[in-house]
């Protein structure tokens, strides 16, 4: 996964008050904290927060003004509860080569075993331990064939290399269900009309 080049510059001022002039003023407020360093308090570019963010685990190089270049993750984001816009921000500093614990979502590809099955998912993300700057995007598993009862396990799926599990190996990830079948309409009925 690549960079992404956003620009922010420091906050001096806090409070209600001037996070709703920040955002205002098309900026995003945001924390940046990690590896012993006292936190900076930021204001980043809207749009470019809310494209980047789109991906998970984004890598972000925040160019912060007067202060130099920081490279981050997000940790946790607000967001309005009826808008679904970006409130804040809190960012994880990162380094190359640093090893980093993150949830990657989990796609299914393929065709179970007919039978009108269902596919569960138990977990939709798993957690992984991974170089900062090689962050899979997801990881795919396969269930082509499988038929009823049957699951995948944690231990079960590929990872790509360089990456750890750091879920559970006996975690079920996906699981297989029978199809429930449904009693024909005409006797439903006649057992209605007994």
């Amino acid at each position: 996964m690549s960079e992404i080049k956003l620009s922010a510059e420091l906050r001096t001022t806090f409070g209600k008050g001037s996070a709703r002039q920040a955002r205002r003023d098309a900026l995003t407020p945001a924390v940046i904290y990690g590896h012993g360093q006292d936190p900076k308090h930021v204001n980043v570019e809207a749009h470019g927060l809310m494209m980047a963010l789109k991906t998970a685990n984004a890598l972000i190089s925040l160019d912060i003004k007067g202060d130099g270049v920081e490279l981050v993750l997000p940790k946790a984001i607000q967001r309005h509860p009826l808008k679904r816009t970006i409130s804040h921000v809190d960012f994880l500093v990162v380094k190359k080569g640093e090893k980093v614990t993150v949830e990657v979502p989990v796609i299914a590809e393929g065709e179970l075993a007919a039978g009108g099955n269902l596919l569960e998912h138990v977990l939709s993300t798993l957690s992984v331990e991974a170089e900062a700057t090689h962050l899979p995007e997801n990881i795919t598993v396969s269930v082509e064939g499988l038929e009823a009862g049957a699951s995948v396990h944690a231990k079960d799926i590929a990872l790509p290399a360089g990456v750890s599990l750091a879920t559970d190996a006996d975690a079920v990830v996906l699981q297989v269900l029978a199809a429930q079948a449904e009693e024909p309409a005409a006797e439903a009925e006649a057992g209605a009309e007994a």
